[in-house]
């Protein structure tokens, strides 16, 4: 009986392409069910961190760019968010028309509450995996997207 081949690197490639499919839409659908009672989703719940973890207010744009989405689906967002009194807009004295993205003392609370929940989470996920294989993996998946960024690969 022959043993199986060790796939390319290519094949390999696209198995780890398909798994990150699948874990971005497990991903999303748990995020969704352990921060649904704070009437939050997983788009909602990476906006709002994507502003809280901002090193200063920033406008929809670069959030956007840092989370690696759409400007208008991250305005989207932000539009109700600010109806909700979670982010407010304020003047951005570099642009007249880009406002900076903000937290209000509801928007701070919301996210710690959901932090609070994902820390638990994450522990249990990440038990039994060797701190270093998530480093290789996270370095893997680091490395693909920044070639991604790279206007040759990104036709």
């Amino acid at each position: 009986m022959k043993a199986p081949s060790q796939p390319d690197g290519l094949e390999a490639l696209t198995a780890l392409i398909l798994e990150v499919f699948r874990l971005n839409g497990r991903l999303i659908s748990t995020g969704d069910r352990l921060v649904s009672d704070l009437k939050l989703t997983s788009a909602r719940w990476q906006v709002l961190g994507a502003a809280a973890l901002a090193p200063s207010p920033q406008p929809v744009a670069w959030l956007a760019r840092s989370m690696g989405l759409h400007r208008q689906g991250v305005q989207r967002i932000v539009n109700e968010l600010v109806a909700e009194g979670v982010v407010v807009l304020e003047q951005n004295p570099h642009h007249r028309r880009a406002k900076l993205v903000r937290l209000t003392g509801k928007g701070e609370q919301l996210f710690e509450a959901a932090s609070r929940r994902q820390k638990p989470w994450a522990k249990r996920l990440a038990k039994g995996l060797p701190p270093k294989t998530i480093v290789a993996a996270h370095d893997v998946l680091r490395t693909l997207h920044e070639r991604l960024e790279l206007a040759e690969f990104a036709q």
